[in-house]
């Protein structure tokens, strides 16, 4: 074999030489396509799976951590949350309708994996400006994916991100979140066991789309956009309706208890599939490549085995159960085929088992015979150099820049700041299941926790947000992802939530670069430190690396997915808003520091320091506002991060068409800083003095800043602008620039 072919699939010569060793021979081109796909950087994590290892996984709470295909958490009732995220940017930059459809897929089919019914999404985006034509037309592509699948499948999109700056113009994120519910005994995992069972396909059948999906476009940046055509065909595409019925099939195969491990077919195809759950058992297993479904001729075994196509899933079986196995599929009009034997393993005592083997036919040719955990468990390790960017003190962890600019005009730069994600949500059904609480454009969605099988209403309740600022990570990466999870942990507390677990999207650039891979090891680190602190265990994650176009990498951008319980759900969150006359109050103290802030990014102002965070204080804030939510006795509630106190107060003014009148801000740094463990809380006058004095008793300092009334937002000595152009510059700004057929390719 032309040794050549190994670097055209992304694989290193040294790469190729573990690969010989392991199996003691020059593999054929089938071996070598498989191993392609699952030593990627997307199916192995080798550039970040030794610093991953520093994050906490664990909690008496965690049912199953990192490593499965979803997290999962007890949250009492008999009943288990199981919570992902994952990303689809590269084939969302190619084609953005798809590449985002087949994220929500693949999320999807990551949670009913676990035994969990969906009923949830979250889509945390990014994307490039508005004043750029194709990052409109990918943005407007993706928010079309999202919905038409989500929508389609019958899955509600309650809440996400939508985001738009410089570093995503040709790069955009797009991660997706997903939530399921499970009776605690329907619990399974994606593990092969029992030699003699068997292995069976279902869903769709089997094509050329998305082969060597994760090598061609998940581990590569852009090298320029006339490349897209060619990559286009390794995009997968999806079919929600398929999915729907996978769903129902697959739930009730697991109530019926007639599967002993399933595994969903995303990254990498079958050769994932059967290689993860045959190695998670301690088993091998024979797989017959002519039994697999296909709907394209001519396809060859590497073309099977690497295909992404999607709406897949392989199920073990004992072989008693078959025929009951392909009744439930049929009756669910889901195509179900035995491709597979489970044999002898490690496990079972076999030293020389635990071997993947593609066979032409049970009784045929062996085309492929490799050990089934080479493909994961021996994928490379990279410790790769990282070096912190130049300009970057890590004595003072400040990064030098030009001296912060001067406010020229306050109300000018409080308006070029606001911009309202509706139209986005607008795309979305986020009531379908009718348990949404608080829907999208809040601090946090939330929804009542019911039993999945029974139905019946616990009385409590979920919460779920996600978070990520690249702006603050360009600065400081760790310090600016301790903060994202504080962020998220106050979000919770907003609707009155504690937080119970969360899940990481990491988004990077090159790893190859050693200032990337020092910024990715710093935010791992920062993250590790705040959920230590906030005692809220990472249960999994995913990792997207060489998220670079024209040579230049994005922004760090560590996403945060945090969930969070509401003990009692005896009312709606106050939410964002404002009532007649009420009084602002902010909880928490300011720190005038503008290092990292959207105001100073505006201005060019990339560097500086990010503002400190005490984790014991930012617990005192978002425990003092929990109770006080749960308390009945606030009319809002928003917590301060974004574009700071002046962004936090007209949000809160646009959203309840009522005008404020605020003082005691004294300058510009206090009015934009985005210095954590701050939330404002508007208060019918009568509440006043209670709510002080839960503040008082808890330690968390409290300030009356303004009033709630009027048609004006003023700051006094700082910003007066009419609440009507503060109106229109929220709401315009995205719907003027998307679907309005201004966006094009």
């Amino acid at each position: 074999m032309d040794d050549a072919i190994h670097r055209s699939l992304g694989l290193t010569d040294e790469e190729y030489g573990d690969i010989c060793r392991i199996i003691g021979r020059d593999p054929n081109h089938l071996e070598l396509a498989m191993y392609a796909v699952m030593w990627s950087e997307h199916c192995s994590y080798k550039s970040s799976r030794i610093h991953l290892k520093r994050l906490p996984t664990e909690a008496p709470w965690v049912l199953v951590g990192p490593g499965e295909n979803a997290g999962v958490v007890d949250v009492g009732d008999g009943i288990a949350a199981a919570l992902r995220i994952e990303s689809h940017n590269h084939p969302s930059a190619i084609e953005p309708y798809q590449g985002a459809a087949t994220g929500v897929g693949g999320i999807l089919r990551d949670i009913f994996t676990m035994g969990a019914r969906p009923i949830a999404i979250m889509d945390p985006l990014r994307f490039g400006p508005l004043d750029d034509p194709r990052s409109r037309w990918i943005a407007e592509g993706v928010v079309s994916g999202v919905s038409g699948y989500g929508n389609s499948v019958g899955v509600p999109t309650i809440g996400g991100e939508t985001v738009f700056d410089e570093t995503y113009k040709g790069n955009p994120l797009v991660n997706v979140l997903c939530l399921g519910l499970l009776p605690t005994e329907r619990l399974v995992l994606g593990q092969a066991t029992g030699v003699g069972n068997l292995a069976v396909l279902l869903g769709s059948s089997t094509g050329r789309d998305g082969i060597g999906g994760v090598s061609v476009l998940a581990s590569a940046g852009f090298s320029d956009e006339e490349s897209d055509a060619e990559k286009r065909p390794s995009v997968q595409v999806g079919d929600p309706f398929e999915e729907k019925r996978l769903i129902e099939a697959c739930l009730e195969l697991l109530d019926a208890r007639l599967v002993v491990g399933i595994q969903d077919l995303g990254g990498a195809g079958l050769a994932c599939a059967t290689s993860e759950t045959a190695s998670r058992g301690g088993m091998g297993m024979d797989v017959d490549v002519n039994a697999i479904p296909r709907r394209e001729q001519g396809m060859e075994p590497f073309e099977v085995m690497t295909s992404e196509s999607q709406e897949r899933m392989l199920a073990i079986v004992e072989p008693a159960d078959l025929e009951r196995v392909l009744a439930i599929c049929e009756r669910w009009e889901v195509r179900a085929a035995m491709i597979g034997i489970v044999t002898p393993g490690p496990a079972t005592g076999d030293a020389d088992g635990g071997r993947l083997r593609i066979l032409d036919g049970f009784d045929g040719d062996v085309l492929c015979d490799i050990p089934a955990a080479s493909l994961h468990e021996d994928a490379p390790l990279y410790n790769r150099p990282c070096i912190a960017p130049a300009g970057f003190d890590e004595a003072t962890r400040t990064l030098d820049t030009e001296p912060m600019p001067a406010s020229t005009d306050v109300a000018a730069e409080l308006l070029e700041l606001l911009a309202d994600n509706r139209w986005v949500f607008s795309q979305y059904d986020h009531q379908l299941f009718l348990n949404t609480v608080e829907g999208p454009g809040g601090d946090a969605a939330v929804l009542r926790l019911k039993h999945p099988v029974t139905g019946v209403d616990t009385g409590r309740g979920m919460a779920l947000t996600t978070d990520g600022n690249h702006r603050w990570c360009a600065v400081d990466p760790r310090q600016g992802t301790a903060l994202t999870v504080a962020e998220s942990l106050l979000n919770l507390a907003c609707v009155g939530a504690r937080p119970l677990a969360v899940v990481n999207c990491l988004n990077f650039g090159n790893p190859e670069h050693p200032e990337v891979m020092w910024q990715l090891s710093e935010a791992i680190d920062g993250m590790a430190e705040a959920c230590i602190a906030f005692d809220s265990p990472v249960i999994g994650g995913n990792v997207s690396l060489y998220n670079e176009s024209l040579g230049s990498d994005i922004d760090p951008t560590p996403v945060v997915g945090m969930f969070g319980l509401i003990d009692s759900l005896e009312r709606r969150p106050p939410g964002v808003g404002l009532v007649n006359g009420g009084r602002l109050l902010l909880l928490g103290t300011t720190q005038p520091e503008l290092g990292g802030s959207r105001w100073a990014r505006a201005r060019g102002h990339r560097g500086g320091r990010l503002p400190s965070i005490d984790f014991a204080e930012h617990l005192r804030v978002a425990g003092v506002t929990r109770s006080l939510v749960a308390s009945g006795l606030l009319a809002g509630v928003h917590d301060v991060s974004n574009g700071g106190l002046a962004v936090a107060l007209t949000e809160m003014a646009v959203r309840s068409n009522l005008g404020i009148s605020a003082a005691r801000i004294a300058n510009v740094a206090e009015l934009f800083s985005e210095s954590p463990s701050r939330v404002i809380v508007c208060v019918p006058p009568e509440n006043i003095t209670a709510v002080e004095n839960v503040c008082s008793g808890a330690g968390v300092p409290v300030s009356r800043i303004g009033v709630a009334g009027g048609d004006r937002i003023s700051v006094k000595g700082l910003l007066d602008i009419a609440l009507a152009d503060a109106v229109s510059a929220w709401t315009d700004r995205i719907p003027s620039a998307l679907g309005a057929g201004t966006a094009q390719d």
